[in-house]
């Protein structure tokens, strides 16, 4: 099926393009300098569907908004667009070719997922309170890039990951 995706030339060069990553902030000195990106983010995002390459890229971001957290924070997200408020991520996921999903909790600790296309992506990071300041913080940016290493390490082949709908059992 891949081979009947028909792109633009635009989305072709797009997708062979190395990424990179740069930065400007107002409470930092100096120059901007483009940042070291994790090994599973320096590749094309040619052979990647738009919701891998997606989720990869949210992956980075989340660490890195979770290393400027405080010992008493967790990362959330609010939702762009709506009034759905806000869902501490307690995890992440895609499905190929185009779907990112969120999964977590709301402030009143109702259980939420949110599903979102990746043209319609837009996330907003938070840092709340943790709801059980005794236990250790849950840092789900860690984690997950930990499994984008482990990965690329391994050659990034998911060749034996299961596909498809029914491939998974759900994770309730």
């Amino acid at each position: 099926m891949a081979d009947d995706i028909i792109a633009t030339a635009a989305e072709a060069l797009e997708a062979e393009a190395l990424p990179r990553l740069r930065e400007v902030h107002a409470d930092t000195a100096g120059d901007a300098t483009p940042q070291a990106l994790p090994p599973a983010l320096r590749k094309p995002a040619g052979g990647k569907s738009p919701a891998r390459w997606a989720y990869e890229r949210l992956i980075h971001y989340i660490k890195r908004f979770e290393d400027g957290l405080e010992a008493g924070e967790e990362v959330a997200m609010a939702m762009t667009g709506g009034h759905s408020g806000v869902l501490r991520i307690q995890g992440m996921g895609y499905f190929d070719p185009d779907i990112v999903t969120f999964y977590g909790t709301d402030p009143a600790g109702a259980k939420t997922q949110l599903i979102q296309h990746v043209t319609q992506l837009s996330v907003i990071l938070r840092a709340l309170p943790r709801p059980r300041p005794e236990a250790p913080p849950e840092r789900i940016g860690f984690r997950l890039a930990r499994e984008l290493e482990d990965e690329a390490e391994s050659g990034g082949q998911e060749d034996d990951a299961p596909r498809g709908p029914d491939a998974a059992p759900e994770t309730s």
